[in-house]
């Protein structure tokens, strides 16, 4: 599949074996993870793999069917097997499906800035020469650097009964560096980007061993404190805020966040957050796994909430004249319903951290959040704890190291409550690829709320 074309070539292809209507979507990935724990390499992992994902429609009623065989028998196979799925789900029913059908093909879509040719090379010798770099750094400090390096190149193409032929190449950088020392105390830093060049290793293991700071750490008591979180930690709200608050069936089926309160202040003035695919630090994409074209959409204005995102089905579910805003996450709609994946948070005037901790009494400063998971979903209530550098702010000083705390608290309460933002918000990611790679990242700020709920 060396030809520019080639993934659509093969879409087209594939959707000649389906009978009705339907789509082929084809994913292509190539890519290179390179993993490393004290200050040494521990594995390297290649991908070069071209699925083929048939979808087959009937009366309301999907069927899907994925092979990574690209000759005819195979791709008439799984034809079949999607035909077959969508029958049996029909008979099984003895009704009509929810599924509205496919879309219409767009009049075009718009370039992105998504694609650097010198990652799509996915060449080891950049992650190589990051994993040196951040082992020097760490053992200037005194420390050992855990964590990844990965670039990957995706092709994705799309051909439908209805006359979509869409494809689209994007390309994705990532490194973290977790810096230990002898005592477990950890720092953490992380960068995202859409070209391996943007990655600075040096950069990232000196900012992450800075945050490993000898003394015995404070404890805080559970209470409510003012809180500075760092990007990182901000992201890892947002990701699941996307879920929560902004996911069309779920907010169709009466489950959301944000049910009832469109049009409503459900943030703080200062929070504008949308979901913006061509926002020049995001992973964009042209299109959603429907071949509905990315476009901005924004979610909450001014602190008031405006719109939630939807795929084909969900918007059908939701009526109204609601239509999809090109947020499928899968051929035909994820079962979960569809989400924001290009999340951008505008940033605000402040300086850096320090600036953001200058008016606490006494509160705490948090590099980045882990281990989350909803409490109560309509609340956006999470649960987790603090990790890889969390210290103590003192009379407007970020200070004394501090034991990591449990927190429970609402994502939209934390909103609410938000005082100021840095300026320059930045691309943050968990990059975690189990599975079918699919980049996906908040661009957010710091950000300084005046009450966070530590739990334990």
């Amino acid at each position: 599949m060396s030809a520019p074309d080639a993934p659509l070539e093969l879409a087209q292809r594939a959707l000649g074996f389906l009978e009705g209507d339907g789509q082929a979507t084809v994913s292509r990935e190539r890519s290179l993870m390179l993993r490393y724990a004290r200050s040494a390499p521990t594995q390297a992992t290649e991908i070069d793999d071209t699925s083929v994902h048939l979808l087959a429609i009937r009366d309301g009623h999907v069927g899907a069917a994925v092979t990574n065989r690209d000759d005819d028998d195979a791709l008439r196979g799984a034809a079949r097997r999607a035909a077959q799925a969508a029958d049996a789900a029909l008979r099984a029913a003895g009704h009509a499906g929810d599924h509205p059908g496919l879309p219409e093909p767009p009049p075009a879509y718009r370039r992105h800035h998504g694609y650097d040719p010198t990652t799509a090379r996915i060449d080891p010798a950049p992650g190589g020469a990051a994993l040196r770099d951040a082992f020097a750094v760490a053992a200037e400090h005194g420390v050992e650097a855990f964590g990844t390096w990965t670039c990957g190149a995706v092709e994705t193409a799309i051909a439908s009964t209805r006359g979509i032929a869409a494809l689209d190449r994007m390309t994705d950088a990532y490194m973290k560096v977790i810096c230990r020392d002898g005592r477990g105390r950890s720092g953490w830093d992380a960068q995202a980007a859409v070209s391996v060049d943007a990655i600075d290793a040096t950069a990232g293991a000196r900012r992450s061993a800075a945050k490993v700071v000898g003394g015995e750490p404070a404890q805080l008591p559970p209470g409510e404190y003012p809180v500075v979180l760092d990007a990182d930690a901000v992201g890892g709200l947002l990701e699941m805020l996307g879920w929560l608050a902004f996911n069309g069936l779920a907010h169709a089926e009466g489950r959301g966040a944000l049910d009832g309160r469109l049009g409503t202040r459900v943030a703080a003035p200062a929070i504008n957050l949308s979901d913006s695919p061509r926002f020049p630090r995001t992973w964009p994409r042209a299109f959603d796994f429907e071949g509905v074209p990315k476009a901005p959409l924004p979610l909450i204005q001014d602190g008031v909430a405006h719109r939630v995102v939807h795929d084909s089905r969900s918007a059908a579910l939701a009526g109204g004249g609601a239509v999809s805003t090109g947020h499928a996450l899968a051929p035909g709609g994820d079962p979960q319903g569809p989400a924001p994946t290009n999340l951008v948070l505008m940033g605000g005037g402040a300086a850096d951290v320090a600036e953001l901790a200058a008016p606490i009494e006494r509160g705490l400063y948090v590099t980045r959040l882990w281990y989350l998971n909803v409490v109560h979903p309509k609340q956006t209530l999470l649960t987790g704890t603090t990790r890889d550098g969390t210290f103590l702010i003192e009379d407007g000083q970020i200070t004394r190291p501090l034991r990591d705390v449990r927190f429970t608290d609402s994502v939209l309460r934390i909103l609410e409550a938000t005082e100021a933002l840095t300026g320059g918000p930045r691309l943050v990611s968990e990059a975690e690829y189990y599975g079918r790679r699919f980049p996906t990242g908040a661009v957010c700020p710091a950000l300084r709320a005046g009450g966070f709920r530590v739990t334990g």
